[in-house]
């Protein structure tokens, strides 16, 4: 079967026809024609390579009632994602090759992106004894990201080892940076509004003292570090140090942490609970400018459905999580692309390229060129909308987007070469 896609814009650049065959592109040119072939219309759309998310809560198996592996896949091909990596804190933790294999298995049923799992770096999650990380690699999953999010490893020598160990997987440690002795009962970021709101603050170097602590480590064993959700100013300069001095270390920053500010905590509502917690100004500022100078290589969603009755509460006791997938690539193109911060081809690489090398997929992220995978979205940059949970295929309703209006739309996206998404819907 064959596919013509015509009157793209490949990165936002000239528009041309693309010839897919076989689950790749086959040719690229100006009026192909293909007799037979099934003719997709994108004149005015960009032509991205398919989005890779790094960060990505699917909540299955142990809380379906949240998500499934199937309906975030959903999400994640409306937002244009081919890609993403499932965290291992589910019920069981994905910390055997059991568990890692029944969420790929999951994954490759629903069909819609492919889902990488992240294992465990610890036992449950509990930062006492390491997993079985070589079991995982060497499963049907394939697990190269190495993961405790939602927890740190907090214990200096246990990380050292799990970077020595996942150093010899060709693998990565994925921290999420947090001194939890910093933020025992911490309900939003520290500085003078929480203060005025009556919560209790979670400070910038509870984040920081993890990140230069393990950027030390990383350089000393020669292991690859990444780091989960960099949410202050603070945490962007160690990295650029770190990197300075040849580091191995890659860091994401969600969508949220570029657009929103801890000013959101004014409304106490809990749909802007989250952690690390929404900063200042200040650090969201610095935050895009260390996205666009590549201190930061990728944008990760943290996508974390809740339950209803997990969220719509008083603020103390509402899960921390918001919902990214769909409105990832639009955040991005209202904070980074239309401030010029980052042209098309910086979105392919901070969004697609970097976190395909980081998670080591070889068929994602790839350039949109001859003989390369059929992996790729097209977007409407044109197109605004304010967001309605209502209508997200999450099976949660966390969105802290809701009724803001965001620009782009994603009218296709394409699994080598299979429609998952066309005219802005699921195709199953």
């Amino acid at each position: 079967m064959s596919m013509l896609i015509k009157g793209a814009k490949p990165y936002g650049e000239d528009a041309v026809d693309l010839l897919v065959e076989d689950g790749r592109i086959a040719a690229i040119g100006d009026e192909l024609t293909v007799p037979g072939a099934d003719v997709v219309q994108a004149a005015g759309l960009v032509a991205l390579p398919g989005l890779v998310d790094l960060h990505t809560h699917l909540r299955e198996p142990g809380r379906e009632d949240a998500e499934t592996v199937e309906t975030g896949s959903r999400a994640a091909a409306l937002g244009g994602y081919t890609a993403v990596h499932a965290m291992a804190n589910t019920d069981p933790v994905a910390d055997t090759a059991g568990v890692v294999e029944q969420v790929w298995r999951l994954g490759q049923q629903a069909g819609l992106v492919d889902v990488v799992p992240v294992g465990a770096v610890t036992v449950g999650l509990r930062g006492e004894r390491l997993a079985e990380l070589g079991a995982m690699a060497d499963s049907a999953a394939r697990v190269r990201v190495f993961s405790d999010d939602g927890h740190c490893v907090a214990d200096p020598a246990l990380m050292r080892r799990a970077l020595e160990y996942v150093k010899a997987l060709d693998g990565v440690v994925a921290q999420h940076a947090e001194e939890p002795r910093l933020t025992v009962g911490a309900q939003m970021n520290e500085g003078d509004r929480s203060a005025r709101l009556g919560l209790t603050g979670w400070p910038a170097a509870a984040e920081e003292a993890v990140i230069a602590r393990d950027v030390l480590l990383a350089g000393h064993v020669g292991a690859r570090l990444h780091v989960c959700h960099v949410s202050t100013a603070g945490s962007v300069e160690i990295l650029r140090w770190a990197k300075s001095r040849g580091v191995q270390v890659t860091a994401e920053v969600t969508p949220h942490h570029l657009l929103l500010t801890d000013e959101c905590a004014e409304s106490y509502d809990p749909v802007f609970k989250v952690n690390p917690p929404l900063r200042t100004e200040a650090d969201v500022q610095a935050l895009r400018a260390g996205l666009a100078d590549g201190t930061i290589d990728a944008v990760a969603t943290d996508h974390a459905p809740h339950a209803v009755e997990d969220k719509e509460s008083e603020w103390a006791s509402a899960r921390p999580g918001m919902l990214g997938l769909e409105q990832a690539l639009a955040v991005v193109v209202q904070t980074m692309v239309e401030p010029g911060l980052l042209d098309w081809r910086g979105v392919a690489e901070r969004m697609s390229v970097a976190p395909a090398a980081i998670g080591r997929l070889e068929s994602h992220g790839r350039p949109l060129a001859v003989g390369e995978p059929a992996n790729l979205l097209l977007l409407d940059p044109a197109h605004r909308a304010p967001v309605d949970p209502a209508a997200l295929a999450s099976r949660s309703r966390n969105s802290p987007y809701a009724g803001r209006e965001l620009p782009g739309r994603v009218v296709a996206t394409f699994l080598r070469g299979t429609a998952t998404v066309l005219d802005g819907k699921a195709t199953r």
